[in-house]
């Protein structure tokens, strides 16, 4: 094996998904600030938007997470295409 080719901070980090508060620890070189506390022990901290425990593939559910007003800003962006809705006249009654 090389000498000098694998990284130096490999360490035990906690990964949180935002959207469900679910936390788990594995190794990784990721840079971060932030720290959480799991079980009395203090880990380096990456959050993330989607995982394992929130994913639909995953979990089976499927579940609309909109973090950003997407789906409010497409739809304000497009209600001017919109076709009016007809009106019911007298004739077609």
């Amino acid at each position: 094996m090389k000498k000098g080719i694998h990284p130096e901070n490999y360490r035990i980090v906690a990964f949180k998904d935002m959207s469900n508060d679910e936390v788990f620890l594995t190794k990784s070189t990721a840079d971060t600030k932030e720290t959480i506390e799991v079980d009395g022990v203090e880990y380096p901290l990456v959050k993330m938007e989607i995982s394992r425990t929130s994913h639909p593939f995953y979990t089976g559910k499927a579940k609309l997470i909109d973090t950003a007003g997407r789906i409010d800003k497409f739809k304000s962006k497009y209600d001017k295409f919109k076709k009016p809705a007809k009106k019911e006249t007298e004739t077609e009654k």
